[in-house]
């Protein structure tokens, strides 16, 4: 096969078409990653060379000093500090610089212009790309970015309908449904939910697979026992107290994230309810307070770590030209049966 001339340079979508591999894997070659296989490796290098694949110098030395922003809201969360930790150890695989940064007020969230110069600023500073932790992103914000040409990739977004962006989450809807499903196979029918706010695409989404698993039972859903605020152990604590209050109390109560069933379960301990004897308790995420809880916490897993790490890989991906095979990004996620959840109490 000739050689391409400089203005016909081939691409890295072009070696990864021509190697039979999708291009993340491409990219994964060029940025000396050590999760490709050696024969892959080995074939891919082939093709760079036969097409006459070559970053010139100043794109290798791009890539070596390629800088990521990650925006998010609650770093002291164990939620976020488990992604953060898959984001800071892809970039630091692929040689990025990783800064942080707290969600962008106003006026850069509602003025074109201000969002304007904080890109412009990003952009000169040698940042490639944007990673949205759990935020929204203004609209101001994106457009700026079209401009400008900077690419954003957001984890768990809270709308899944903008079309503009690379999103990157979980199989929330299962989630939602497994643990019900869980539940309701170890005989409760009173089952509470706790969730987050409903203007969050994942909560919405965890409470569609709730309410899906109770409508295959056959069980109506009693909106007395259902919550929606915060995803926190406040609001878990909280609206644990109000439910485990009722007169006809919920005998398990499935949690929108880990927080929230942490509060539900210290509203069981004040109210001297044993778990899972008396109720039983589910979280959503998974992290690694899910077993530090007495009793430990049945948890539905998402890959936080490895939703970081997609994300970061994305991002360069991106900024190497290499474009997503899909706007929306879903890793699958699993039940953790622990030690809060069990049979319904016998009447």
């Amino acid at each position: 096969m000739p050689r391409r001339g400089r203005s016909e340079r081939a691409t890295l979508a072009d070696v990864a078409r021509l190697a039979g591999v999708s291009p993340a894997t491409a990219s994964k070659v060029l940025n000396g990653r050590s999760d490709v296989g050696a024969s892959t490796r080995e074939h891919v290098l082939g093709v760079m060379a036969e097409l006459g694949y070559m970053p010139t110098a100043a794109r290798h030395e791009q890539t070596r000093g390629r800088t990521l922003v990650t925006v998010l809201d609650i770093v002291e969360s164990r939620y976020a500090g488990t992604v953060l930790k898959g984001i800071l150890v892809a970039a630091t695989s692929m040689q990025a610089e990783l800064l942080l940064r707290l969600p962008l007020g106003e006026p850069i969230s509602t003025s074109r212009t201000a969002a304007r110069v904080w890109m412009e600023e990003q952009k000169a500073s040698g940042v490639v790309g944007v990673i949205a932790l759990a935020v929204a992103v203004p609209d101001s914000v994106l457009l700026a970015a079209e401009e400008l040409e900077m690419h954003i990739v957001t984890i768990d977004p809270i709308d899944t309908t903008e079309s503009r962006l690379v999103s990157i989450g979980s199989t929330n809807w299962a989630g939602g449904r497994s643990a019900t499903e869980h539940v309701i196979k170890l005989g409760h029918r009173r089952i509470g939910w706790i969730g987050g706010p409903l203007a969050s695409a994942p909560s919405l989404e965890r409470f569609h697979g709730y309410q899906a698993a109770l409508d295959s039972a056959g069980i109506a859903p009693d909106r007395a026992l259902i919550r929606h605020e915060a995803f926190s152990v406040e609001a878990g604590l909280r609206h644990g107290h109000d439910l485990l209050a009722l007169d006809e109390r919920p005998t398990a109560i499935v949690a929108g994230n880990d927080e929230i069933a942490v509060g539900v379960l210290a509203a069981a301990k004040e109210l001297q309810i044993t778990v899972p004897g008396e109720l039983s308790v589910t979280g959503f995420d998974d992290t690694p307070q899910a077993q530090w809880t007495t009793p430990r916490l049945t948890s539905v897993r998402q890959p936080l770590v490895g939703m970081g790490r997609m994300a970061v890989e994305t991002v360069l991906g991106m900024a190497d030209g290499v474009q997503p095979a899909s706007r929306h990004l879903q890793l699958a996620t699993t039940l953790s049966v622990r030690d809060s959840t069990g049979p319904v109490p016998s009447s």
